[in-house]
């Protein structure tokens, strides 16, 4: 069945490449903001992202804080990724069969609401209660595994064949937009009215999102058949279908391995507070960075990919090296400012290559596994993220946060070397 799937795959994508490459593409902000003027659901959908993305980066800022405060250790703020990064690792195989055997509006919508009430639980964290962060991070993981694969999986549905290039650029600036400002503004009202309003502000985030979902109107996925096959072996399915396309199976290990370098981002509070001097605003400052970087990336990636899947995975492979290259300079940088200059660059990369990979694999994936393939994605970045966290925090502890960014950095750009060596003959073959 899988290799059924892959043989109309390809005839499928063959199509819809000539197509694409003699559609007149809208571009930039322009066309941006003309797909959301004509999409009222994928308005919904990119707003309700939006808002949720701003809360969350409220949230981290103020909880880096926190666990800092409390604690005074790197590794210990380590464990609030790890804590989100292995329960998420774990389960998002399940929500990818979730998200297509059931309404994926319902699962996004009820995970929304039940992160609302799980965030407003951190009021009650203080000295003797460290360990409750970790919980409800826990938790909170749980509900966003099953969020996400199906919003992903759901974009190709609420928006024409010709504009999905443009949305998923759109989608993965809505992080990079929120990272900028969210990040920011959670420094400065972490710093100015105390951890307790990011909180606040996080879970009404959830509800606002919430709230524009239910408003959407087209389906979230297509006719599917009733779907009995075994958990096991829907996972096993999904396995065999993306080791037998190789476009996929590349595209797959694109996030895992950028994920190898990912500790970097836990050293950023790190970096902030005990190089830079800058606590909690320093923290705003340079995540807010990062994001201007993430927002750029999707745009400035998708104009260098252009139509076709040759250009998609060389600018891939380019924006691989970005981001280690640009954290290996980071931490000598003299000035908070430059640094932050540096992590702009470093994910202008990671935007890019985000956001192209899942433009991919969008496009090459049918519907009735689309769900799982992302999960299998966003499984494989989860577990190199939380493995790289983990390496981050003890190495900051250890030997300083200046030579083990430098480290991560490494393997980063090891991994792009590569990768990229890896898909030499994927990249003629796709002309």
């Amino acid at each position: 069945m899988a290799a059924s799937f892959v043989r109309s795959s390809l005839v499928s994508i063959t199509g819809m490449e000539t197509r694409e490459s003699q559609v007149v593409t809208r571009q930039g902000f322009r066309g941006a903001m003309s797909l959301l003027r004509r999409n009222r659901d994928f308005r919904s959908l990119y707003l309700a992202q939006l808002i949720s993305f701003g809360g969350d980066w409220f949230l981290l800022v103020a909880l880096y804080g926190l666990v800092l405060d409390l604690t005074n250790s790197p590794l210990m703020a380590s464990l609030i990724l790890v804590a989100q990064l292995v329960p998420y690792f774990l389960f998002v195989p399940v929500a990818g069969v979730l998200a297509d055997r059931l309404n994926r509006q319902v699962l996004m919508v009820t995970a929304d609401v039940v992160r609302a009430v799980l965030v407003l639980a951190f009021f009650f964290v203080g000295p003797g209660t460290v360990w409750l962060i970790f919980v409800l991070q826990a938790l909170i993981a749980l509900f966003t595994s099953t969020f996400e694969p199906a919003s992903e999986a759901a974009v190709p549905n609420l928006v024409d064949r010709e504009d999905l290039s443009l949305a998923n650029s759109l989608v993965g600036s809505a992080w990079g937009t929120m990272h900028a400002i969210g990040a920011a503004l959670g420094g400065v009202v972490a710093g100015a009215f105390g951890k307790n309003a990011a909180f606040i502000a996080d879970s009404a985030s959830f509800v606002e999102s919430a709230a524009l979902l239910v408003t959407i109107r087209r389906r979230f996925s297509e006719d599917r058949p009733v779907e009995r096959i075994p958990f096991v072996e829907a996972t096993v399915e999904t396995a065999k279908y993306a080791r037998e396309d190789t476009r996929v199976l590349s595209l797959l290990a694109v996030k895992g391995g950028f994920g190898l370098a990912g500790g970097v981002l836990v050293l950023l509070p790190v970096f902030a507070r005990d190089v830079y001097h800058q606590g909690d605003v320093g923290t705003g400052i340079l995540y807010g960075l990062r994001g201007v970087g993430a927002l750029i990336g999707p745009f400035v990636g998708r104009r260098f990919a252009g139509t076709t899947s040759s250009g998609m995975f060389r600018t891939i492979g380019w924006a691989l090296f970005c981001f280690p290259v640009f954290y290996f300079a980071f931490p000598f940088m003299p000035f908070l400012l430059l640094a932050g200059l540096c992590t702009v660059g470093a994910h202008l990369g990671g935007g890019a290559q985000w956001t192209l990979s899942t433009y991919g694999l969008q496009r090459f994936v049918p519907d009735r596994i689309r769900g799982r393939v992302f999960s299998f994605d966003f499984a494989l970045v989860t577990l190199s993220i939380a493995l790289s966290n983990l390496a981050a925090g003890w190495a900051a502890d250890q030997f300083g946060p200046k030579a083990t960014m430098v480290g991560l950095a490494a393997v980063g750009l090891v991994y792009a070397v590569g990768w990229w060596l890896a898909t030499r003959r994927l990249r003629r073959a796709t002309g």
